[in-house]
């Protein structure tokens, strides 16, 4: 189709409504990719902090492209979401669907972003449905859109789940595994398309020049899912609990092997092998966390009883990540007997390395227990600390913040790790051994070579090994 088939003269210009951890790497990798790009979000605050060239997460790469399309102009903020609306032919949706205590998710700010659109339309719109969300709201979406709308001005609305990991989002923007667009119209495939080919042109000649395709035989792209709007927000969904249920399996496996006397993570490699399986997300430890598995399976569990289908299964894998808490207690009182009175340096407070975000971080839950029992609580991350402060401010009791993995080692009976930042690896073992009351490594990720901290005089506590 041409432009003026597609009903777009000009190039068309992106809205990105909503600025977390899902709208800011999306707007910025589209200016990256040479499309005019307007964000908006109803955070006043927010948007002035971006506008100072400041994220308000932390994200590798994320401030070098924020101030790169400030100074280009690629990128404009703006705090009225209708300014917005009005400056934009397709609109990424990218508002926020937290979770309700029952398990429903919350889709009040996308029912809300769909009345604002519906009464600021001034010619033909593309809604893309960005964020997280069950099935069939994009359909409700639509709905509320022609209910509302002021006129006959003509709308699509289409469905593009986000694969970005926190810690890598900026990477995942340019290096996707896959494209999936739900649309109900040739327009709106075209126009998804169209904003998309500058990505698939660049990955297809980076995978030519490594003498790979990323096509099938037939010509088409293999990176691309085009289908329907619920199979497209289905897919998003299952692709996040089939990750939860490899985590809990491997989880699971660790609890046997440790008892089995076998090492989980050979079991893991012998597993991982099978390319039917593969290796990814078979890291035995203290369980998955953030904002998007815990929720995301949670929201599944609940759609699936909503359409009367038995989710004994996901509800098991939810239940296996919950008692992984108990484990690593479990296991910290094998290696010190009693944890009342003790004090233990805690490295690694984020739910993963490469962010400072601690939603549903296995570490909250951790720390809760570990005060519960008496202990005395040394913390340590690259990134968290700030955000981690918001649950326990400075000067909370039995609760110190320190500035190195070291300085949280000082006087501590014990070396609990709960992230795998990679500095954690850089450790002089010789010197934390020294700084240490007790030579004792509680490895809540397997992250250390166990061989080598034995050999440097520390008693060594996995997982499953």
């Amino acid at each position: 189709m041409t432009k003026e088939q597609i009903g777009v003269a000009s190039d068309p210009v992106i809205g990105v409504l909503g600025l977390g951890h899902v709208g800011l790497p999306t707007a910025l990798g589209f200016a990256e990719l040479g499309w005019s790009v307007v964000g908006a979000d109803d955070d006043l605050e927010k948007v002035e902090q971006l506008a100072r060239g400041e994220p308000t997460f932390y994200e590798p790469g994320l401030e070098e492209l924020l101030l790169k399309h400030l100074d280009s102009g690629s990128f404009r903020l703006v705090h009225d979401v209708p300014d917005a609306i009005r400056a934009s032919t397709v609109l990424f949706v990218c508002v926020g669907t937290p979770q309700r205590e029952d398990g429903a998710t919350d889709l009040s700010q996308i029912e809300r972003v769909a009345r604002t659109i519906a009464k600021h339309v001034n010619g033909y719109k593309l809604i893309v449905e960005k964020s997280t969300t069950p099935v069939s709201t994009a359909e409700h979406l639509k709905h509320t859109v022609t209910r509302y709308i002021d006129g006959n001005n003509d709308f699509d609305v289409a469905v593009n789940p986000e694969f970005l990991r926190e810690g890598t989002a900026v990477h995942d923007f340019f290096n996707p595994d896959r494209i999936v667009l739900g649309v109900e119209s040739g327009r709106a495939r075209e126009l998804l398309l169209r904003i998309y080919r500058p990505l698939l042109d660049r990955q297809c000649a980076a995978a030519e020049g490594a003498g790979s395709t990323p096509s099938t035989p037939n010509g088409t792209d293999r990176r691309l899912v085009i289908t329907n709007l619920n199979t497209a927000e289905l897919i998003k969904h299952c692709s996040n609990a089939f990750l939860a249920m490899k985590v809990s399996f491997i989880n699971l496996v660790a609890d046997l092997s440790e008892s089995a006397g076998a090492d989980v993570e050979e079991v893991a490699l012998g597993l991982g092998l099978d390319p039917r399986i593969g290796p990814d997300y078979l890291r035995a430890g203290v369980g998955f966390g953030g904002y998007c598995l815990p929720k995301d399976l949670r929201a599944f569990i609940r759609i699936g009883e909503d359409h009367g289908v038995d989710m004994a299964l996901l509800k098991s894998v939810s239940e296996i990540n919950e008692k992984r808490v108990d484990r690593v207690v479990s296991t910290l009182r094998r290696a010190l007997w009693v944890i009342e009175g003790k004090v233990l340096a805690v490295w690694g407070l984020a739910f993963k390395p490469g962010t400072d975000d601690i939603r549903d971080a296995p570490s909250l839950k951790v720390v809760a227990r570990l005060l519960e029992e008496g202990a005395t609580l040394r913390l340590h991350d690259p990134k968290a600390i700030p955000e981690f402060q918001r649950r326990y401010p400075e000067g909370t009791e039995r609760v110190v913040y320190c500035d190195s993995p070291i300085e949280a080692a000082e006087h501590a009976d014990a070396v609990l790790l709960l992230t795998d930042w990679p500095q954690y690896r850089e450790v002089d073992l010789s010197r934390l051994r020294d700084t240490l009351a007790l030579p004792v490594i509680v490895d809540g990720r397997n992250f250390l070579d166990p061989e080598r901290v034995r050999s440097s005089g520390f008693e060594y506590y996995g997982m499953g090994r």
